[in-house]
């Protein structure tokens, strides 16, 4: 489940950079790339948001598949996709407020909830 949260959130960060950018569905739609691309301020840090969370789900999906196949413990799996998720949460937002230091030091708590994943599933072989 956690993995389908994470595969979701990157359009939540799309839907509300578009509303606070003042998206019109009627006229923006043809080229929604190109109005995210002129965006300023809240709207164009969550654009931001949303390609950075994009980004980061390969290695995601790729650390919870390799440890399942591994069998490490679900209960691992379980804290460390979670806690994952938590953290992307917390990162569109610091991204949102233009915390830049804290939505680093979250991206990087967030990436090594990926690395544990590999980690434990190294172990296990």
């Amino acid at each position: 489940m956690a993995v389908v949260v994470a595969c979701l959130l990157p359009y939540v960060f799309a839907i509300l950079s578009k509303k606070v950018g003042g998206f019109d569905f009627k006229t923006d739609n043809h080229h929604p790339r190109d109005f995210l691309a002129k965006t300023t301020g809240l709207s164009a840090r969550l654009n931001a948001a949303q390609a950075n969370s994009f980004e980061s789900l390969p290695i995601f999906i790729g650390a919870v598949l390799l440890a399942m196949y591994c069998f490490v413990p679900q209960n691992i799996i379980n804290f460390l996709a979670w806690f994952y998720v938590l953290l992307r949460v917390i990162f569109g937002v610091a991204y949102a407020y233009d915390l830049a230091m804290f939505r680093s030091v979250i991206w990087g708590l967030s990436l090594m909830c990926c690395l544990q994943l590999f980690y434990f599933s190294i172990k296990m072989l």
